[in-house]
């Protein structure tokens, strides 16, 4: 269900998705509020759930994580009537950022992160290959990245 947004939960969220580190009293100041109301509305969007988590964001090539494969994963017949059991593995496994149901020709897709190539090739047959009822993964090495980001275009 979506929830009505006015300009100035917009202006905050806007903000706090550029630096959660910010108090909400610099946040008041930059989108024109009092400290009381800006918390207020800070609160309002957390209890609703439209602020999920406030994280911190790591360069994953400075912590040895250079290489990033995307693998689109196919289920045989037996596998899709088990879906829970796969996505339960899935997330189980750190290395797999992203997971994502897709509609067409393969059943998932999946953002996996690794040291390097002998790091991915490890995993994926000590633990991606071993998962119950997948028939085929095609995995795509990203060789550089363009765009990356965690910022929602909120501000209409």
């Amino acid at each position: 269900m979506q929830v009505e947004l006015d300009s100035y939960d917009r202006k905050i969220l806007v903000l706090l998705q550029e630096d959660a580190s910010l108090s909400s009293a610099q946040i008041a100041e930059q989108v024109g509020l009092s400290q009381s109301p800006c918390w207020r509305r800070i609160q309002r969007m957390k209890d609703e759930g439209i602020i999920r988590a406030q994280v911190t964001l790591l360069d994953r090539k400075k912590i040895g994580l250079n290489t990033q494969i995307f693998a689109q994963v196919k289920l045989n017949a037996h596998g899709r009537s088990n879906f829970t059991e796969f996505t339960e593995a899935i997330r189980g496994f750190p290395e797999v950022l992203e997971c994502y149901v897709l509609m067409g020709a393969v059943d998932f897709m999946l953002r996996i992160v690794a040291a390097d190539i002998e790091a991915y090739e490890r995993f994926f047959f000590e633990k991606l290959s071993l998962v119950p009822g997948i028939q085929e993964v095609n995995s795509v090495v990203a060789l550089s990245e363009i765009k990356s980001t965690t910022c929602l275009p909120v501000v209409r």
